[in-house]
């Protein structure tokens, strides 16, 4: 459980770091996740796209440490 403590009435300020607290512990998304029934068969699907991306974009940062650019959908080595 998580508590907050307002000091000098800044309620707004207990706000934010409430948000902060529950958005780092992932509550936010689970209740998301849990607000429509999902098939396994979905899920697993989506974890799957969500890998793939997380390849893609590790994959595009090391190209580009590289000097490799993407011109017109294929990879060339920058002079």
């Amino acid at each position: 459980m998580t508590t907050i403590i307002v000091r000098n009435n800044n309620v707004e300020k207990a706000i934010r770091s409430l948000k902060r607290k529950v958005q780092k512990n992932g509550l936010i998304k689970e209740l998301r996740d849990r607000q429509y029934y999902q098939k396994p068969s979905e899920k697993k699907r989506e974890k799957h796209k969500a890998k793939m991306k997380k390849i893609f974009l590790a994959q595009k940062k090391q190209d580009e440490m590289n000097g490799i650019v993407i011109i017109k959908g294929k990879k060339v080595k920058r002079l």
